[in-house]
């Protein structure tokens, strides 16, 4: 009897009140469905954004058929120079030459990587590799040693073209560098310090890196993959064994670190292709020299835009001269596309074929008006 009684008690006190509020739930759910959406919704988005990643993601477990692709075109540069020593003025005493074996020269030795381009034995590398150079010696991945000549250079981008006489050389495969997104998986193969070929692993960090100062034409890919002395002249390549790039530098600062740059490979292959064909590379010229219209330029000279690139001197007979461009003008757009900063539109004209219109949108007193001017050949550097 006692039992009966405390089961009513909790019946009463416990068991009504729930399922009085199961049943208002209930009801509220029928009556207002977007009470019922609400959490399974958000529920879904987050399952479908997480199975968006789970299908998105393509990553290996292993990046060791990418390595067997582009590792046996990288190729390790060691460099001798012969090095001159002011003898002392007392080794013309006969008597003191003889006690002392005075060396009158010294050899310094060198090291990068390289990357063969074509099987026929044409090999990139960066200029600061092979610059100024008594003897070059390229290792390849079989072991042979064979050596180089350096065919042609580019300072505007630090870049060689060396070529090598051995068979059975394996080209790399050419990726395509405009394709590369931030986050992208990237390998640096090189020679570092000297150890032998060596592979790093990182993403992309950033592209189109521009205004760092190490090359007149700079548009990098931007990787935080290890890059050390012996490294320059090496392959960046994507997960599946493209060369995405030359490594050319990385930030030397006190505690900076996974700040690497490579210069694209569709660069590379212009200069390639160019130094083979013409013995230098081609590139489009205006002939005028100019600096960025910066907000406090625009002020001083009362202008209402604020992006241009200010034209302060012309050089007699350039396309800019014959076009009737004045110092004082100020370019708004090239071909059509605003000037944004001064690197991207160097590099825009750059890439216009000599003897081609590049029609430039100008500000002069407060005017605008439009001028075609004939692309020339950019000036090889002094």
């Amino acid at each position: 009897m006692l039992r009966k009684q405390t089961s009513d008690w909790i019946f009463n006190f416990i068991g009504k009140p729930v399922l009085v509020g199961l049943f208002v739930a209930s009801m509220l759910m029928l009556v207002f469905p977007e009470f019922r959406n609400q959490s399974g919704g958000e529920m879904a988005v987050e399952e479908s954004r997480e199975e968006s990643l789970r299908s998105n993601w393509s990553g290996p477990v292993s990046y060791a058929a990418a390595v067997s692709r582009a590792a046996p075109s990288v190729v390790n540069i060691y460099t001798r120079k012969v090095a001159r020593v002011s003898p002392h003025p007392l080794l013309n005493d006969p008597f003191f030459r003889r006690l002392y074996n005075f060396q009158q020269q010294r050899i310094q030795s060198s090291l990068g990587s390289g990357v063969i381009m074509q099987s026929d034995g044409f090999v990139m590398t960066n200029l600061h590799v092979v610059d100024d150079v008594d003897e070059i010696l390229v290792l390849l991945y079989d072991g042979r040693e064979v050596p180089a000549v350096v065919v042609g250079t580019d300072p505007d981008t630090d870049l060689a073209v060396l070529k090598i006489n051995a068979d059975q050389l394996q080209s790399v495969s050419v990726g395509e560098p405009a394709q590369a997104k931030i986050g992208d998986v990237v390998l640096a193969i090189g020679n570092p310090y000297g150890v032998g070929q060596t592979v790093t692993q990182g993403i992309v960090s950033a592209t189109g890196r521009n205004g760092l100062g190490l090359n007149t034409f700079e548009n990098f890919i931007q990787t935080d993959a290890d890059i050390n002395p012996g490294n320059s002249g090496g392959a960046l390549v994507d997960a599946y064994g493209n060369l995405l790039g030359i490594n050319t530098a990385k930030i030397n600062r006190n505690g900076s670190a996974g700040i690497s740059f490579a210069i694209p490979a569709d660069a590379v292959e212009k200069v390639l292709k160019d130094i083979i064909q013409h013995g230098r590379v081609i590139r489009g010229w205006l002939g005028m020299d100019a600096l960025p219209l910066t907000p406090q330029i625009a002020k001083q000279l009362n202008l209402r835009i604020t992006n241009g690139l200010l034209v302060q001197a012309i050089f007699n007979g350039g396309p800019a001269y014959s076009a009737n461009i004045r110092p004082g003008d100020i370019v708004i757009s090239i071909n059509g596309m605003p000037v944004t900063d001064r690197h991207s539109s160097v590099s825009q004209i750059a890439e216009v074929t000599p003897g081609k219109p590049i029609e430039l949108e100008m500000l002069r007193s407060g005017q605008t008006f439009v001028v075609t001017a004939v692309a020339g050949s950019r000036p090889p550097i002094q």
